[in-house]
């Protein structure tokens, strides 16, 4: 699988939709590849089914940057991010409290996208959604005790998540999950000079689980995170697991009671699709008064 710094574009095919730039941060396992493409090709296949739901059907057009430098990506400059004005960025092996270049680059230029482009808005998937917290602010550490929160995972809703997921049974959704580190605490005025202290109140999680509190941030018209991966299938868990076991991140012995549960859990449907309707209304303005 090669990887470069090459823009890609897969266009749109409506009259209304909506332009988001996927910034890849990590590449999929050989197989994955060759099955669903890249992580870019995987959220431009999702948000397109999303908006198939959206009423009316509001199309998507998708924009991929591979970004990890050493591996032959680049990080866009702001001159490069003309015309774009909603940015996701995926998940990754890599640890967005790294201090390698590429990961410092795209923390400056989160930064000074939040300072200069007041109508940008944000999103990320695990890794991406600590990277945006981190540029914010946010500490970013490992899980108590270190412990893997892995595949199918129920977060429990909390009001303001339950309006921007349109009120699901119970109160709850279900991502599957790949991470030991999360956001310790949410982004605010106390963090960073970029979130005015008045804007405190506007800044919400939306929802946590057993093991992470901080399950995703939201911010009207600008940010709108996610630890858990929306575009994961049972493939991609196991395979995701897989790299990790090779890696030598996950300890099979160590963490046996998570990998036994990921095992048993990776084919159970999860809402994928639903939280990434959500990200397309929040990136279609939809839901400002939220």
């Amino acid at each position: 699988m090669s990887s470069s710094n090459e823009t890609r574009t897969k266009p749109a095919i409506a009259d209304d939709y909506v332009r988001m730039l996927v910034l890849e941060t990590d590449e999929q396992h050989p197989d994955d590849h060759r099955e669903r493409g890249s992580f870019g090709d995987v959220f431009d296949s999702l948000f397109k089914e999303a908006g198939q739901g959206h009423d009316p059907p509001l199309g998507v057009e998708t924009v991929m940057r591979f970004v990890v430098e050493e591996k032959g990506g680049s990080v866009p400059t702001i001159e490069e991010m003309e015309n774009v004005h909603a940015i996701l960025i995926t998940g990754s092996m890599y640890d967005a409290h790294g201090d390698e270049p590429w990961i410092l680059k795209l923390v400056d230029l989160i930064q000074v996208l939040w300072q200069k482009c007041p109508d940008f808005r944000f999103s990320g998937v695990c890794f991406g959604h600590q990277i945006l917290c981190r540029a914010l602010g946010a500490k970013i550490d490992s899980t108590p005790d270190s412990k893997w929160e892995l595949a199918h995972t129920p977060i429990q809703l909390t009001p303001i998540g339950a309006r921007l997921f349109n009120n699901p049974k119970g109160g709850v959704i279900h991502l599957h999950q790949m991470h030991q580190d999360h956001v310790v605490h949410p982004p605010s005025s106390s963090t960073t000079h970029l979130l005015p202290e008045q804007h405190d109140r506007d800044i919400h999680v939306w929802g946590a689980s057993q093991t992470t509190e901080v399950q995703g941030v939201y911010i009207r018209g600008r940010l709108f995170t996610t630890q858990g991966h929306l575009g994961f299938d049972k493939d991609m868990v196991h395979r995701q697991i897989e790299m990790r076991l090779e890696a030598g991140s996950i300890d099979r012995e160590k963490d046996q009671e998570q990998l036994e549960s990921a095992q048993r859990t990776a084919e159970w449907e999860h809402d994928g699709v639903v939280v990434a309707g959500a990200i397309l209304r929040f990136f279609h303005g939809d839901d400002d008064e939220i």
